[in-house]
C-alpha cells in the first residue's frame, strides 16, 4: 500500500470516528480520491506536493471527458475535505483547494407531471387496486396505490414513504408523523380521499412494525421496488418510464400546491426542508403564473392599447 493510500485510509477513519459519515458516503470518498491520486500520480505529484494548478487540471480533465458539473463539484467537495485534513493534522502548511472555483452548476428544475397526468396516475392505481389485472397481486397492487396516494399527498421522501411506521398514522388516519433527515418529526395532513385509502389498506394488514412490510433485511418495501412498480404503472397509465420516479412525484406535489397558491413557507415544512433556499427551486411554477397573469391582464399585453 503506498503512502498516498495510507493518507486516504487516515482521513476516512476521520470522517467516520469524527463526523458519523455513512458507509455509502466513505466508499463514495474513496472512489473520489482515489481517481484524483491517480491523476496527480500522472503528473508527478503526491498529495503533499500537488498545488491549485493540478487541482484545477483534474477539473479540467473532468469537464472534457463530459462529466457533469454536479458530480465534479461533488468530487472537488471530497478533494477540499481531503486537503483541509491534511493541513489540519500538519501533513502539508497549506491547502491548495482554497482558491479553487467550484464548477459552474446550471439552475435544474425539477421534472414535474401535470395534474391531469398524476389523476390519470392515481385512477389507475385505484383502478387496479379494486380489480386486480389478470396475473397481479391483489395486495400488491392496493399496496402501490397506497404509496401513490401518500406521496403525492405529503410529498414525503421516497426513504420517509417506504419506511413509514404504523404508529406513524394519527387521529383515525388523516395527519401522519414524518421522520425526516436529522431525525426531525413533522406531522402532515392528509385529504380525505388518501384518508380512506390508508384505512383500507391497514384492514388487509398483519401485525408488525412497518405500514410497508417486507421481507428483507430492513422489515420494510425497498425504494428500488416501489420505483419499479411505479413506473410499470406509469406505462399503463400511458406516462413514459423516463418521466417519472417517485421524487417526480414528491415534484409534482410542491409545484401544484405552489401553483394553487399556497405559501411558499407551508410548502417547505411539509416537505421537510430545512433551508427554504431549497423549496425555492419550484418557484418557476410562480415565474409562469405571474407571466400569465401579466399577459392576459395588463393593458399593453397582445399589443394592447391604454
Amino acid at each position: 500500500m503506498t503512502a498516498a493510500s495510507h493518507l486516504i485510509d487516515a482521513f476516512l477513519e476521520m470522517m467516520s470516528a469524527e463526523r458519523g459519515a455513512a458507509a455509502n458516503t466513505l466508499a463514495a470518498y474513496r472512489r473520489d480520491l482515489g481517481d484524483y491520486l491517480g491523476f496527480l500520480a500522472e503528473q508527478g505529484k503526491t498529495p503533499g506536493t500537488a498545488m491549485r494548478e493540478e487541482v484545477v487540471g483534474y477539473l479540467d480533465g473532468l469537464k472534457a471527458e463530459g462529466l457533469a458539473a454536479s458530480s465534479a463539484a461533488r468530487k472537488l467537495s471530497a478533494i477540499r475535505q481531503f486537503h483541509r485534513f491534511l493541513a489540519i493534522d500538519g501533513i502539508r502548511g497549506d491547502d491548495p483547494t482554497r482558491i479553487v472555483a467550484s464548477p459552474r452548476q446550471g439552475r435544474a428544475l425539477p421534472k414535474v407531471l401535470s395534474v391531469a397526468e398524476v389523476t390519470g396516475l392515481l385512477a389507475r392505481a385505484e383502478a387496479e387496486a379494486a380489480e386486480p389485472m389478470p396475473g397481479q397481486d391483489g395486495a400488491q397492487t392496493l399496496r402501490l396505490y397506497v404509496l401513490i396516494e401518500l406521496l403525492y399527498a405529503t410529498g414525503m421522501r421516497v426513504s420517509e414513504l417506504v419506511g413509514l411506521k404504523r404508529q406513524a398514522v394519527m387521529r383515525d388516519a388523516s395527519f401522519l408523523t414524518i421522520t425526516g433527515k436529522g431525525n426531525k418529526d413533522r406531522i402532515v395532513p392528509v385529504n380525505d380521499r388518501t384518508r380512506d385509502a390508508i384505512k383500507t389498506y391497514l384492514a388487509t394488514l398483519a401485525p408488525g412494525p412497518f405500514l410497508f412490510p417486507a421481507d428483507g433485511a430492513e422489515g420494510h418495501l425497498s425504494r428500488q421496488v416501489f420505483a419499479r412498480d411505479l413506473k410499470g404503472l406509469a406505462a399503463r397509465a400511458g406516462i413514459a418510464g423516463a418521466r417519472i420516479s417517485p421524487h417526480v412525484l414528491r415534484h409534482a406535489f410542491a409545484s401544484h400546491l405552489l401553483a394553487g397558491g399556497a405559501d411558499l413557507r407551508v410548502v417547505q415544512t411539509l416537505l421537510g426542508h430545512a433551508d427554504i433556499a431549497t423549496t425555492q427551486i419550484y418557484t418557476h411554477v410562480l415565474d409562469e403564473k405571474l407571466k400569465t397573469l401579466v399577459e392576459t391582464h395588463h393593458p399593453l399585453a397582445n399589443g394592447g392599447q391604454t
